[in-house]
């Protein structure tokens, strides 16, 4: 199984900075963090989960229209750590953070296997 461990998140002030950190671990032999596609989620009160950014194995990023230019994800092979780079922040970018990870899928819906507990972002 993978667990999946996010931090970094608190509180800040709309245009400051926050960067979250993922760290994966395995407890049977065989995972191996740099081939897996991994992804940021968030969900703000009363609104649906979504993705906000993937990064695949290749290192080849895709980011939703609200946090483009704005979040960076990147990926630390050797640590089995995703980060969440996320700069200028606004109040809408209030939520709950989730990483997810998964072997093979690497798009925008739910179908990732493993899922961290979340992470706060509250922006004021």
């Amino acid at each position: 199984d993978v667990q999946l461990v996010e931090s970094g998140g608190g509180s800040v002030q709309a245009g400051g900075s926050l960067t979250l950190s993922c760290a994966a671990s395995e407890f049977h032999s065989g995972f191996v963090f740099s081939t897996w596609c991994m992804a940021w989620f968030r969900q703000a009160p009363g609104k649906q989960r979504g993705g906000i950014a993937v990064i695949d194995d290749d290192g080849s990023t895709e980011y939703a229209a609200s946090v483009k230019g704005r979040f960076t994800i990147s990926r630390d092979n050797a640590k089995n750590t995703v980060y969440l780079q996320m700069n200028s922040l606004k109040s809408e970018d209030t939520a709950l953070y989730y990483c997810a990870a998964d072997r093979f899928y690497c798009g925008w819906g739910d179908e990732y296997t493993y899922w961290g507990q979340g992470t706060q972002v509250t922006v004021s």
